[in-house]
């Protein structure tokens, strides 16, 4: 019996020596022995759940095979699915169904003379081209990750984000919290400048000009992003929980430590449309780059008196970046999260029409937001008018997290959204980058696969009318007369 219990504590001993030390996955790293059960449980899942809980597709913010699909397409395993969809196709509601042609566009396949392994898929309009900016380019890729600061994400996340995106092309958004040494690991970067101007701030909470061109010149910037509010929490300053501003990130913020860093709800730096775009261009004309804005939508006036004044002269925005009111975040007021702002299919194609019907869509490069990170989701938002998609919470997955949920705790298990150092220690970068431009390459091809089985070669082709919504009544919905693009001009923008 001595010897058995001898036994079992060396085993136990090499377990947690072998836990600690492998980089693979951060669970075992941060909870060793431990966490060897959570992968149990995962693996007889499709058993347990026929008798217990949630099936395959409810959950949220992300389903169970959603997340399947993520993890399998970063680790670069088998992301396809048996035995058919388990979806209601006859009874549900809202349920997208791509057309496909019948002469459908020949999709290449991995390994074939001339594929490109990294599938890429560059954007069809060039960025601050239509305004002549200096620094004008045309993204290699329609998808990018972002915004998510260094402060709401661990250091070891903000790098294996920036090094994945390096890996696979694309762009890195810095999120609110300003520019830090995580991004500085060959991923091109879009500036987020949010109401707080982290980075680029007075020590009263002004914007400087002067501190914005000495980090532009210091870091890979190829665009600027005015924040004016995000899906989950509009109308409300960004916050970061005092447990995660470190001594470090309150010196790039410019903030004091261990306080909540709360910033305001509005810019001090403009007020209305007006002034926001004499702000852009005046950022546009010091620094050569693109300028844009990012919001989650909510009344239309600001958007209709904003495309105005830009049909009106020649001050204008490069991009605009729609987020939904599904967005994610670290910390928000549930009220917000769950009650304000439109969820992005329904803001985005509004303001989408309001610059449409003024002949501006051409002339500005569209983005989304909001749990658009799988290829179906993607596709939809192009054919409603977006150039660019922006994925966050699905990079977050594909690099270890598990929809703990503890985000806003910075008790977040697998290192990813915590300050913690223990936690942070079982996220390897060098890996986690791997998987990250495994998924944003999974992404590219898939989405490639979608619109060749619509008889296109681009996404960018794709259009409402290949698209089907059933309402759950045995009905095809018509998108067009749904989402209020039928006029001559609406049509002519979104194909």
């Amino acid at each position: 019996m001595l010897m058995f219990a001898i036994g079992v504590v060396i085993a136990l001993a090499a377990v947690v020596i072998y836990d600690l030390t492998q980089r693979r996955h951060a669970i075992l790293r941060n909870f060793p022995i431990i966490g060897h059960f959570r992968y149990m449980l995962e693996a007889i899942g499709p058993e347990l759940r026929q008798y217990i809980v949630t099936s395959n597709d409810e959950e949220r913010p992300f389903s169970r095979d959603q997340r399947s699909w993520v993890y399998a397409s970063s680790k670069k395993q088998n992301n396809y699915f048996g035995f058919g969809t388990d979806n209601d196709l006859e009874r549900a509601q809202n349920h997208l169904i791509v057309r496909h042609a019948a002469s459908p566009v020949e999709s290449p396949h991995d390994g074939e003379p001339g594929v490109d392994p990294l599938w890429p898929v560059a954007c069809a309009k060039v960025l601050g081209g239509a305004r002549g900016r200096r620094r004008a380019f045309r993204p290699e890729s329609v998808f990018y990750v972002s915004a998510m600061s260094y402060g709401s994400l661990s250091s070891r996340a903000v790098e294996a984000i920036n090094r994945g995106v390096a890996i696979a092309g694309g762009l890195h958004n810095t999120g609110e919290g300003g520019i830090a040494p995580p991004h500085a690991h060959g991923g091109p970067l879009i500036w987020q400048l949010g109401t707080g101007y982290f980075g680029a701030r007075t020590p009263d909470g002004s914007f400087s000009m002067d501190r914005m061109l000495e980090r532009v010149a210091a870091h890979d910037v190829r665009a600027i992003e005015i924040k004016l509010s995000q899906g989950a929490k509009p109308g409300r300053g960004g916050v970061l929980p005092a447990a995660k501003v470190t001594p470090e990130i309150a010196a790039i913020r410019g903030i004091p430590v261990g306080h909540d860093c709360i910033s305001p709800a509005g810019h001090s730096a403009f007020d209305g449309p007006d002034r926001l775009l004499d702000f852009a261009e005046s950022i546009a004309d010091a620094t050569g780059l693109p300028v844009g804005i990012k919001s989650a939508v909510g009344e239309l006036r600001f958007w209709e008196r904003l495309a105005d004044l830009m049909a009106a002269s020649d001050r204008g925005v490069d991009f605009i970046t729609i987020d939904g009111g599904e967005g994610g975040t670290g910390a928000a007021p549930l009220v917000f999260a769950d009650h304000v702002a439109l969820p992005f299919k329904v803001g985005f194609a509004q303001v989408y029409r309001v610059f449409a019907e003024r002949g501006l869509a051409d002339r500005v490069v569209f983005a989304g937001s909001g749990r658009l990170g799988f290829p179906v989701e993607a596709l939809f938002a192009m054919a409603l008018g977006a150039d660019l998609v922006g994925v966050a919470r699905e990079a977050m997955l594909s690099i270890g997290c598990i929809q703990a949920q503890r985000c806003h705790t910075g008790h977040c298990p697998t290192g990813v959204a915590t300050q913690n150092a223990w936690l942070m220690r079982g996220l390897d970068p060098t890996e986690k980058s791997a998987r990250l431009a495994n998924y944003l390459v999974s992404l590219r091809k898939e989405l490639t696969w979608l619109a060749n089985a619509t008889g296109k070669r681009h996404p960018a082709e794709v259009t409402l009318d290949d698209f089907a919504l059933i309402d759950g009544q045995f009905r095809v919905v018509d998108l067009r007369e749904r989402f209020g693009y039928q006029s001559t001009r609406l049509v002519g923008a979104a194909a």
